[in-house]
This record gives structure tokens, C-alpha cells and sequence, in this order.
């Protein structure tokens, strides 16, 4: 049986798919997007979160550290990320919280498990289970596993996507997956390489073969709207056009920015976003408006 590594499950979520649904959340994607929302998502690595405001500086991480990753000098807490291995030994013993472990290893029974305890909610609320991330299709025997268990059950799945994956994994988990929340955010090549750090061909190819298949209606647009970055009058118009000339998807979420330098912070990642302001609200109504004007149904938030 294969294991996937996953940092949190959100249970009753009601903004990623239909109804009341269960979102887990997997490590590791390819993609390293400024703005970011999960960057404890990034690495496949289990990584150590420092939250400065619960430490009482009492050395008890420092002392139990079996390879004298973590120091502490008067009230400086310094965790050494390269020696530190995610044994998680440091995070038991902390007697506050101040330490937390993101990423843990389950098997697919174990997850399924989990899912399987809101089934009465995915029932009376026609929800399911979502799988985010990260990147899913990062551990795609993994997820490839899981999702065929929840269709055995006749659990709904969604997957949020960047829908940055060789084209062979794509179609692997397309009979699977009943509803694709995917990503798409600058339509310029170079732009995405930037900000991203990957190409967005495969994501324009994975996109483009979902429609191929006939599942145009079973796609929900998400995109970020980023202050200078995604929102800009060049990129609305060129993701307008693109989507116009694919037929037949016919929903997109907006997601505004908000700002969470605090997690990056913790994770001991530089954050690179200039600003930390979310876009004003008469900009969220004209990409509205923009997107409403190519036949899109239109919706705020996930």
C-alpha cells in the first residue's frame, strides 16, 4: 500500500467544491508562486513551523535536538533548516505549542479513513472530499490510489490543481475526479516563469486536453487576483481571450490576495511579494466584469 505525505485536512470546508467537504492537503508542488498561500505546502519535506509569540525561551527544544539544529541565545530562537531533519522530537517536547511539525505520512486506507467520517455531511449537503495542496498530482500514485477508493464509495472529488503535470500523469486521474477547481494565472510565458518559477505550457496542454475529453463542465477557473502581478490590464485581457477561445468552461472563481507574511516568517522563507495589500474592490469588480463579458458565471472567493 502507498503513502502520500499530507499537512492538514480541513473538515466542513464550503469553499472548495459543492457542498460540505473535507479538504486534505498534500506536500510538495513544483510551482513556488510568490503570493502563496500554503508555503508549508511547497517542500516534501516535513518542516518545523516556529510560532515566536508562544515561546518561553525555556531551551527545552534546544536540549532534546538530537542534532543541535536549534539554538537559543537570551530570547533568540534560531533553527539551523539545513541540519534539521523533521524528526519532530523537538516539537513533542515543547511545552507551549511553540514548535509545530507540518507533514505527516499516512497510508491510503488511514486517509480514507479520515475521509470517510463526514459521509453523512457529503451526503445531506452534496458535498466530498477535496484534495489540495501543494500539488496532488506531485504524489500522483498516491493520489491515483486514494481517488480510486473514494469513487468505490461513491465519495465526489474535486482536485485543485495548478494543473502543472506531465500529461501522462494528468490523464491518469482525469476518470477519477469529478470536479477540477484549476488554477490559471499569467497568460505570458515569461511572466509565469518569474513569478511561479515553471512554464505554464503544461498547464495551457492539461487544460486544454480536459476540454478535449468533454469535460469542460466539470471545470471551475480559479485565479488569484494579485496586486501588480495578475491583475494587470495586459493579463485580464490575454487569460479573457485564451479562455473565450477554449469552449466550453463556464465558471471562474476570483481569489483575492491577502497576506500572509506571518507563515513564511515561520517557516524561515524569504517572501517575496512587494506588497502586502489586497487589490481594491473596483478592481475585483471590473476583472468581473471582464470575464462576465465571455459568458463566465463569475464568483468571489472559492
Amino acid at each position: 500500500m502507498k503513502e502520500g505525505i499530507i499537512f492538514d485536512i480541513k473538515r466542513y470546508a464550503i469553499h472548495d467544491g459543492p457542498g460540505i467537504r473535507t479538504t486534505v492537503f498534500f506536500k510538495k508542488c513544483p510551482l513556488n508562486c510568490w503570493w502563496c498561500h500554503n508555503p508549508e505546502g511547497i517542500s516534501p519535506s516535513k518542516e518545523l513551523m516556529y510560532f515566536e509569540y508562544k515561546c518561553i525561551f525555556c531551551k527545552t527544544c534546544q536540549l532534546v535536538c538530537p542534532l543541535n539544529a536549534i539554538s537559543i541565545n537570551e530570547r533568540i530562537h534560531k533553527i539551523n533548516r539545513e541540519s534539521c531533519n523533521g524528526c519532530g522530537i523537538c516539537s513533542e517536547s515543547c511545552p507551549t505549542g511553540a514548535l509545530r511539525l507540518v507533514g505527516r505520512t499516512v497510508t491510503c486506507n488511514e486517509l480514507i479513513e479520515e475521509i470517510e467520517k463526514d459521509t453523512l455531511l457529503y451526503d445531506s449537503s452534496g458535498g466530498g472530499v477535496t484534495f489540495s495542496g501543494g500539488e496532488p498530482l506531485s504524489q500522483s500514485a498516491f493520489l491515483i490510489e486514494v481517488l480510486k477508493e473514494c469513487k468505490k464509495r461513491y465519495i465526489h472529488t474535486a482536485l485543485d490543481t495548478s494543473g502543472y503535470a506531465p500529461g501522462n500523469i494528468f490523464e491518469s486521474v482525469i476518470d477519477y475526479v469529478d470536479l477540477f477547481l484549476f488554477d490559471i494565472k499569467l497568460f505570458d510565458e515569461k511572466n509565469h516563469i518569474k513569478y511561479t518559477g515553471v512554464s505554464n505550457k503544461l498547464i495551457k496542454q492539461n487544460l486544454s486536453l480536459l476540454l478535449e475529453k468533454g469535460r469542460g463542465k466539470d471545470i471551475i477557473l480559479r485565479f488569484p487576483v494579485i496586486t501588480g502581478i495578475t491583475d494587470t490590464e495586459e493579463n485580464i485581457e490575454s487569460l479573457a481571450s485564451f479562455i473565450a477561445s477554449l469552449k466550453g468552461i463556464n465558471e471562474i472563481d476570483l481569489l483575492p490576495f491577502h497576506d500572509i507574511c506571518e507563515k513564511y516568517q515561520r517557516l524561515g522563507k524569504e517572501y517575496k511579494m512587494p506588497t502586502n495589500q489586497a487589490p481594491p474592490e473596483e478592481k475585483i469588480k471590473y476583472i468581473k466584469n471582464k470575464f462576465e463579458k465571455i459568458g463566465l458565471f463569475v464568483k468571489i472567493g472559492g
